[in-house]
């Protein structure tokens, strides 16, 4: 639900309101550029903002995503409107989500535990985003060489708590950022925000913008950065 803060409740409410359509506007725009890219298959939702609420109309509206508050599916954007050197007139949290359906990797029969996985035993679907696991994987070649945590059943979707590799980033350590596209490779500098063992996602922080950006542990302290 979205959340404001805009000046003591004593006040009375402004003859005219903030434009709600321009607030999901921006709102999305800030999600698009903090979330990964979005698939043909994906849209997102904005809010929902309530029409009721009475925000003073403002030519100065910053937006961000909140801290510590977005994974790559969903977004808490806060837009704040500025008053020049003082404190801003209001803020307004708006969740944004990521609706549609992923290609995730499920196990194409049942596996043992203490099996390392090999191309036959995974294969994609696309599925419900909604009904998706916490650390579900994307990609089949991320689950490749990967070892079996406990067994798991045919079709079930793998996720990052099922399987075990060699961990190769550690919390807190600073790692090497690739990002690679058109020919072009670029590193950054990153301190990774939790542990990763290889082909694992992990959260990292880019030192340059202060961003927090989700990658692929390669190797010891090298993640690629996830561009979908």
């Amino acid at each position: 639900m979205a959340m404001a803060a805009a000046g003591a409740a004593a006040q009375a409410l402004p003859p005219s309101a903030q434009d709600i359509p321009q607030l999901e506007a921006l709102a999305r725009s800030e999600a698009l550029r903090t979330l990964p890219p979005l698939t043909g298959q994906q849209r997102l939702a904005v809010g929902p903002i309530p029409p009721r609420l009475q925000l003073a109309p403002c030519a100065n509206i910053s937006s961000a995503p909140a801290p510590g508050a977005h994974d790559r599916n969903r977004v808490l954007v806060q837009l704040r409107c500025s008053s020049g050197a003082g404190p801003p007139l209001w803020h307004l949290y708006v969740p944004v989500r990521v609706i549609g359906t992923s290609p995730v990797a499920v196990a194409a029969h049942a596996l043992i535990a203490g099996s390392v996985l090999t191309a036959t035993d995974v294969r994609i679907e696309q599925q419900d985003l909604a009904r998706l696991p916490p650390g579900y994987l994307d990609d089949a070649g991320i689950a490749v060489g990967l070892t079996v945590a406990r067994a798991i059943a045919g079709g079930a979707v793998l996720t990052n708590q099922l399987l075990l590799g060699s961990k190769v980033v550690q919390r807190g350590q600073t790692v090497t950022l690739i990002a690679s596209g058109g020919g072009v490779s670029v590193r950054m500098a990153g301190r990774a925000m939790n542990d990763g063992l290889v082909n694992q996602r992990v959260r990292v922080e880019n030192l340059s913008s202060g961003k927090i950006v989700e990658g692929i542990a390669r190797s010891e302290q090298v993640v690629e950065i996830i561009f979908q």
